[in-house]
C-alpha cells in the first residue's frame, strides 16, 4: 500500500509550476495596482536635489488619509442609501460621480426597513473604527521634528489640506452646512476653482440629502410620538413638570437663604432649558442660531429613544445614534490632533501653505458649529430619573413587538416589513 503522504509530497512536485485555481489571472501587485500605488510618491526636495527623509513620510501618511477617506465615504454613501431606501427595494442613491454614489433628485425617502438597521450599525461602526485609525495615524506624523518639515515645507506651496476635495465631501455628506464653517472655509472656489468637476461634486453633495437629514427624517417617525396614540411627548412633559416641582419643594427646604437661593436658581435654570424643548418656537429659534441643529420632531424622536434604549425595539436605534456621536467625536479629536501638531510644527502665528491663518484657522475648527449631531450630545440635558419615565401602556408594548413579528394588529394583514417607522 502506497504512503499517502509520499504521493502528495510526489504529486505537489509534479505540479508546483500549474496553476490550481482558476480566476481573471490576476497576480497580488496587478490586483492591488501595486505599480500606481508604490510609485506615487514624488520627493519634490529630490528634484531639487535637496532631498528631505521625512517628506516620504509626509506623502505617504496623507495619502493613506485620502485612501481610507475613500472608504469611509464608500460606506456613507451605503448608509445614506439604506436610510433612503425605496419601497421596491432598490436604494435611490444610484448613479456615480469621481467613484462616489450620489442621491438621485425629487426621490421621496421611504419608511427604512428595519431589517436593515442591522447592516446600518455594522457600516457605521466601521467609520467609527477607521476614524480611531485616523485619529492615531497622527502620532506617527509627529515623529517628524519641526526642522525636519520646515526642510521641505517651501516646496508644498500652494498646496494645503484644505483642498483635500474628500474630506469637503466628507463632511457635506455627514451634514456640515455651508453657513456653519468658519469664512475662510466657506469659499470652496478658492481651493478648487481651477478643477471645474471639483466643484460640481462638492456641489451636489451641498444639494443631496445628507446623512444628518436622512437621520432626522427617520427620527421623526418614531412610533409612540403620536398625540391620538400613545402620546409619549405629553407625558414626558408632565414627567418633567413633576420632577422640576419637587425638586423646587426640596431646594426650599434648606435653611441657610444663599444655599436655598443657589438650589432654586438651578432649578429655575433647568425650567428654562426644558421650555426650549417643549416650546417649538424657542427650539427653532436655537436652530437659527446654530446652537441646535435637529428639526423638532427629529429631536423628540432622540429623547424617546433615548430614554427607552432598554426596550428591544429601540436597542438598534439608540445604537444607531450612538455611532453617529462617536462619529462626531473622533472627527473633532482628529482636527484637535492635527491642531497640537500644526502648531508644534509651525507655531501659531506663521500663515498656513495654502493661504490660512494656519493655526487660528484650524482651531475655529474645532467649535460645536462643525458637530452635525450636537443635539445628540446634548441629549442627557434633558435625561429624567428611570422611575418617572412613562410606563408603555399594553397597547404600546403590543405594538412594538407585533410589528417585529411581521403583521399588522389593524387589519391583521401581513406585513412584509418590520420598520421603526411604523405608526
Amino acid at each position: 500500500m502506497a504512503c499517502p503522504l509520499s504521493d502528495g509530497i510526489a504529486e505537489a512536485h509534479d505540479q508546483e509550476n500549474d496553476q490550481f485555481t482558476e480566476g481573471p489571472g490576476m497576480l497580488y501587485g496587478e490586483y492591488l495596482r501595486l505599480d500606481k500605488i508604490l510609485t506615487a510618491q514624488r520627493l519634490l526636495s529630490a528634484e531639487f536635489n535637496k532631498e528631505v527623509h521625512d517628506e516620504h513620510l509626509f506623502i505617504v501618511t496623507h495619502q493613506a488619509y485620502e485612501l481610507w477617506f475613500k472608504q469611509i465615504i464608500y460606506e456613507l454613501d451605503s448608509v445614506r442609501a439604506l436610510f433612503n431606501s425605496e419601497p421596491n427595494g432598490y436604494d435611490s442613491l444610484n448613479g456615480t460621480s469621481n467613484n462616489h454614489t450620489v442621491v438621485q433628485k425629487n426621490r421621496v425617502p421611504q419608511i427604512l426597513n428595519e431589517s436593515r438597521t442591522l447592516e446600518i450599525l455594522k457600516r457605521l461602526n466601521r467609520i467609527v473604527l477607521i476614524l480611531k485609525l485616523l485619529v492615531d495615524q497622527v502620532t506617527i506624523l509627529e515623529t517628524m521634528t519641526p526642522l525636519d518639515f520646515m526642510a521641505f515645507r517651501e516646496y508644498l506651496c500652494p498646496a494645503s489640506g484644505f483642498q483635500s476635495l474628500q474630506f469637503r465631501l466628507l463632511e457635506n455628506k455627514l451634514g456640515v452646512k455651508q453657513e456653519h464653517r468658519v469664512k475662510y472655509n466657506q469659499s470652496y472656489t478658492r481651493a478648487f476653482g481651477r478643477d471645474p468637476k471639483a466643484i460640481e461634486a462638492i456641489k451636489r453633495s451641498e444639494e443631496e440629502p445628507s446623512l444628518s437629514c436622512l437621520v432626522q427624517r427617520w427620527l421623526a417617525r418614531t412610533p409612540g410620538l403620536e398625540p391620538h396614540d400613545f402620546d409619549f411627548w405629553g407625558k414626558y412633559k408632565r414627567s418633567v413638570e413633576k420632577l422640576l416641582v419637587e425638586q423646587e419643594q426640596h431646594a426650599r427646604k434648606y435653611t441657610k437663604e444663599q444655599i436655598r437661593n443657589y438650589h432654586l436658581a438651578n432649578v429655575h435654570s433647568r425650567k428654562a432649558i426644558f421650555e426650549t424643548i417643549f416650546n417649538e418656537s424657542l427650539h427653532n429659534a436655537l436652530v437659527s442660531r446654530g446652537e441646535r441643529k435637529f428639526a423638532y420632531a427629529a429631536l423628540q424622536g432622540a429623547v424617546m429613544i433615548t430614554l427607552y434604549r432598554d426596550e428591544p425595539r429601540f436597542s438598534q436605534p439608540h445604537q444607531i445614534l450612538t455611532a453617529l456621536m462617536d462619529i462626531d467625536s473622533l472627527i473633532t479629536k482628529w482636527r484637535y490632533n492635527h491642531v497640537l501638531m500644526v502648531q508644534r510644527m509651525i507655531g501659531s502665528q506663521q500663515l498656513g501653505t495654502g493661504g490660512s491663518s494656519g493655526y487660528q484657522y484650524l482651531k475655529s475648527t474645532l467649535s460645536d458649529r462643525y458637530k452635525v449631531f450636537l443635539d445628540l450630545f446634548n441629549l442627557s440635558t434633558f435625561l429624567i430619573p428611570r422611575h418617572m419615565i412613562p410606563p408603555l401602556t399594553k397597547q404600546m408594548k403590543t405594538k412594538l413587538s407585533v410589528a417585529c413579528n411581521g403583521w399588522n394588529p389593524d387589519d391583521n394583514q401581513n406585513n412584509s416589513e418590520c420598520t421603526l417607522d411604523d405608526t
